[in-house]
């Protein structure tokens, strides 16, 4: 069963963010698809797509080996 969950990252501000977390977080196994959109003032929106749930430190290491954070929630 598929699943989607949208994440919230701090710092991203232009197509090279973009690739960079969205080439991190398809690296992890099971996730089919990223969706991001940036946002002009605070966390931009990631969409994360996978054939399962993610641990969500999983995704956070991910965004961190990127150079961005998740928001905090």
């Amino acid at each position: 069963m598929s699943t989607t969950t949208t994440y919230s990252v701090v710092g991203m501000t232009c197509d090279h963010c973009v690739k960079a977390v969205t080439d991190e977080l398809t690296s992890l196994a099971g996730v089919t698809a990223v969706d991001v959109s940036l946002a002009d003032e605070g966390p931009s929106q990631v969409t994360v797509t996978s054939n399962g749930p993610l641990e969500e430190s999983a995704v956070a290491a991910a965004v961190d080996e990127a150079g961005y954070e998740l928001a905090s929630t």
